[in-house]
């Protein structure tokens, strides 16, 4: 071990928590837009549901991992960076309405194309471009100028805030949250007859902590230039993009390692399902409107300095402001585009 390099072995602990994630969302149906649609449309709140189970068990596994000095919160980059409030605003409802009309996720596009979705390719690939295309290309001045995100001028975040405010110890906060969180989940009686969903649920919020737990790890054994962070999917697969297109100009980094480690996890789950099965676009508007969707994730995505999985879990579960703000605007942008697209099947 002590003789790989530390981007590597950040790259496996990324690729370990991405084949997880993947099969969570394979064999657990742990999907953004998929719940969102099936609790508004299909009256089905179970997958929704399952995100209380994710969340609560990253909250509680990356606070009190904190707590023991497992898992340095200051170093990533929610904590380090002041926050934005527009910026998830903004940015969260731009991705979530990208999310709609593309119809998926960086992280549910990773996923498909796992299981044979050629279409969920070029979603990949045009929301990697265009991710950079806001984080370091042409619009980077412009995203830069309306929302900016200087260094944080010390501890933030919702368990430090409220310890500030009212004295309440950050322990009792991620306890109540991340409870509160589990009990919401399991209040829902369909989702405790799928106990398979439920302990997949568990294996994706574990993920999270696994992730920022060795990226803690190796961030103080390379002294700081390992990056500590979890899953995200918006940045990273334009890191990976350009990591296949150039690997020898750049190291490998987490961001490739969990990246893959979703597919791979998709692709193993969608064999062990029996549900693999190459797939591509039939209708030239429909991919139209994929890929418009996939540059308004990539640009709102860098905005919101991250997508439904590294806002909405990741960041949530450092008890960043930023979490669970950019997770209700994605979700509302979402539904917007969910309601815009089937108001337009709908005969006059």
């Amino acid at each position: 071990m002590d003789d790989l390099p530390y981007g590597l072995l950040a790259a496996l602990v990324g690729l370990a928590g991405g084949v997880v994630l993947g099969l969570a969302a394979r064999l657990g149906d742990f999907c953004t837009l998929g719940a969102l649609e099936s609790a508004a449309y299909g009256k089905d709140a179970r997958r929704l549901r399952l995100w209380g189970i994710v969340l609560g068990v990253a909250i509680l596994g990356t606070q009190f991992g904190a707590l023991a000095g497992l898992i340095d919160l200051s170093a990533t980059y929610y904590h380090s960076l002041a926050w934005n409030p527009l910026a998830s605003v903004i940015g969260g409802l731009v991705f979530g309405y990208g999310m709609a009309m593309a119809g998926n996720c960086g992280f549910g596009a990773l996923v498909r194309f796992g299981g044979g979705d050629l279409r969920s390719l070029v979603v990949v690939v045009v929301m990697g471009i265009f991710g950079f295309v806001a984080l370091s290309g042409p619009l980077a001045p412009l995203r830069v100028a309306l929302f900016p995100q200087p260094d944080a001028a010390g501890p933030q975040g919702i368990a430090n805030d409220l310890q500030g405010w009212t004295g309440l110890p950050v322990a009792a906060t991620a306890a109540v949250l991340g409870l509160a969180c589990i009990g919401w989940a399991l209040a829902h009686r369909p989702l405790r007859e799928r106990p398979g969903m439920i302990a997949w649920g568990v294996a994706a919020g574990l993920a999270v902590v696994w992730c920022f737990a060795g990226t803690s790890w190796l961030y103080e054994a390379s002294l700081g230039a390992v990056q500590v962070e979890s899953a995200s999917f918006t940045a990273p697969v334009g890191r990976t993009l350009i990591f296949l297109m150039t690997s020898t100009a750049g190291g490998i980094t987490f961001s490739v390692g969990s990246v893959l480690g979703v597919m791979l996890g998709a692709l193993i789950g969608s064999t062990i399902r029996g549900l693999f099965k190459w797939e591509a676009c039939e209708d030239p508007r429909e991919l139209g409107r994929q890929v418009g969707g996939a540059v308004l994730m990539g640009i709102g995505g860098v905005i919101a300095l991250g997508c439904s999985v590294g806002q909405g879990v990741s960041a949530f579960a450092t008890l960043a402001w930023s979490g669970p703000v950019t997770l209700a605007a994605i979700a509302a942008g979402a539904l917007l585009g969910l309601r815009h697209l089937i108001a337009g099947y709908e005969p006059e």
